[in-house]
């Protein structure tokens, strides 16, 4: 079998009030949002360059959005996931898992979003 794509292409993070996600993520990332309504459900568009590798998604709300710890874990890059964890603490966030070595990989850790979400956090090694 030949593998010619990544099968992720697009992801979409629950919320229940729009507006304090997205402070949240500008706050402890550093985003901006694009705004849009997409069938009837209100979105906060993440960043997307279409040249850079991996894929982008959208804070997502609506009837069908229920923010959960369980479930789907989506991975989003940090650059210093210590100084990440502290800004997530202090937007009203908090530390689920803690900066853990991941090998090679560089640094994991997970973090509880301002809606309630699981957030996993990717440090690559320099």
């Amino acid at each position: 079998m030949i593998k010619s794509f990544n099968p992720g292409v697009y992801f979409e993070i629950a919320v229940i009030d729009l507006e304090r996600a997205v402070q949240f993520y500008t706050s402890v990332f550093g985003f901006e949002f694009e705004r849009e309504t997409i069938h009837d459900n209100e979105m906060a568009l993440f960043p997307l360059d279409e040249n850079a590798p991996g894929i982008s998604g959208a804070l997502a709300k609506g009837e069908i959005y229920k923010p959960t710890k369980e479930g789907t874990l989506i991975y989003l890059k940090s650059k210093d996931i210590d100084k990440t964890l502290d800004q997530a603490i202090h937007n009203g966030g908090a530390v689920l898992f803690p900066k853990t070595s991941n090998g090679e990989w560089g640094f994991v850790a997970e973090l509880e979003d301002s809606e309630g979400n699981r957030i996993g956090l990717l440090q690559a090694l320099d």
